[in-house]
């Protein structure tokens, strides 16, 4: 159970806080209700680059972590379709710094030609490095397009072309900026051993004072509902075959998430999962196979990922794998296996409370997407599944015309 108050700043910004005095660090996480699917069309990869952007200075502040270190802290960040998240770990007696930095860059980031070149550079290079000329690095540049026809998911947070990148211009990445980067777009979520009064006061001294600019009204187009089996076939000099498999499933706040979920871990969480111990132990004909969610906050994607072993066709490892699905389609789960699961997400859920830093981030999800109350429910959602609503979830699911599949063939083993 974690416990937490809230408030809100009449310029709209929600602001979580959890009291932990099990540490002197304090963690501060700031969450933007942006991502890559909040993208123009022809200008992909903007939310990734403002990942990069938002450590280039302010007006104020030309380097963000030097008075960040002197104050012994440290900051990261990380971008996905749905969110841009922004998080700070620092000793709570300096947590005024974070408030001090965080604001200022919200409300004067510096907006230059040599920052946004210094960045453009290092999103390009990151591009070529883990996606272009990296071994299976372009399988989600792949799949997203044949997962999805319209709804801007098509496309990966690193975005659709490096040219996109290349070719902003400073208007373009200013307007991103003013649209998404508001008071009213953002959660602020902290966990620190500090009392509530002393936040609210921080809080309203460095945040209250920033305008309430426009809010982004988001009106995304749907994905339709897929109607028939998709399949790409692709070579690439890679040391092994690999299949990948997708299904569309609920998105993060469906009835049948959690089941979803569930499910993913009962194929493959573990040496007793069912892939591992049917697939690769048992009878190898995998080198290695999982499965996981996309856990998006639109409707989602259940991915199967495997590599098999030399001599098993790509044909014949998709037909192992179905044989799978159909077995759990048909018999579901006996009440012995479905328990060790969800003792295993109880534990995880557990151990995601002990850090500081996982607290903060996690009440500040929850409080975008749904309400920060939701974060002491979640045990009790996988806790009431059974094994009828796995059977029945999975057939829809796992149905084949709600089926991708990208065949990655190696032009090495020819």
């Amino acid at each position: 159970m974690i416990e937490f108050e809230k408030f809100q700043l009449s310029n709209g910004l929600r602001v979580v806080y959890h009291k932990d005095s099990s540490s002197p660090i304090a963690a501060f996480n700031m969450l933007y209700d942006v991502g890559a699917r909040d993208e123009n069309p022809m200008r992909t990869g903007f939310a990734h680059l403002f990942e990069h952007l938002m450590f280039g200075g302010s007006s104020n502040i030309p380097d963000f972590d030097k008075p960040l270190q002197l104050a012994g802290g440290q900051s990261n960040a990380f971008t996905s379709n749905d969110i841009t998240n922004y998080y700070m770990t620092i000793p709570a007696v300096n947590l005024e710094t974070a408030f001090w930095l965080e604001s200022d860059r919200l409300n004067l980031l510096g907006f230059n030609s040599k920052s946004l070149d210094v960045q453009r550079k290092v999103v390009i290079e990151e591009f070529k490095q883990r996606y272009l000329n990296q071994p299976y690095g372009d399988i989600w540049l792949l799949l997203r397009p044949l997962c999805y026809s319209v709804h801007p998911y098509k496309w990966a947070t690193i975005g659709k072309s490096i040219t996109h990148i290349e070719d902003a211009q400073m208007k373009e990445v200013e307007s991103f900026f003013y649209k998404h980067y508001t008071t009213r777009n953002a959660v602020l979520s902290i966990a620190a051993n500090l009392e509530i009064d002393q936040i609210k006061s921080l809080t309203q001294k460095w945040f209250g004072g920033i305008d309430d600019r426009s809010p982004y009204n988001r009106a995304l187009q749907a994905e339709p509902l897929q109607l028939k089996k998709r399949e790409l076939w692709v070579e690439r000099n890679v040391p092994n075959d690999a299949i990948y498999i997708t299904f569309h499933m609920d998105h993060r706040m469906g009835s049948d998430y959690h089941t979803a979920d569930l499910i993913s871990d009962l194929l493959s969480r573990g040496k007793s999962s069912r892939f591992y111990r049917k697939l690769v132990k048992e009878s190898p004909k995998f080198i290695e196979l999982s499965a996981f969610i996309t856990g998006s906050l639109d409707h989602g994607l259940f991915v199967i990922a495997g590599k098999p072993v030399k001599g098993v066709a790509l044909e014949d490892a998709y037909k192992l794998i179905l044989e799978e699905l159909e077995l759990l389609i048909a018999f579901g789960v006996q009440d012995r296996e479905l328990q060790k699961i969800k003792n295993k997400i109880q534990s995880s859920l557990t151990f995601q409370e002990i850090s500081s830093l996982n607290k903060a981030m996690s009440l500040g999800y929850y409080e975008l997407f749904d309400s920060a109350n939701a974060i002491n429910d979640e045990f009790s959602k996988y806790n009431a599944i059974d094994s009828p609503s796995i059977k029945r979830v999975a057939k829809r699911i796992f149905a084949e015309n709600n089926s991708n599949v990208l065949y990655y063939q190696s032009k090495i083993n020819e």
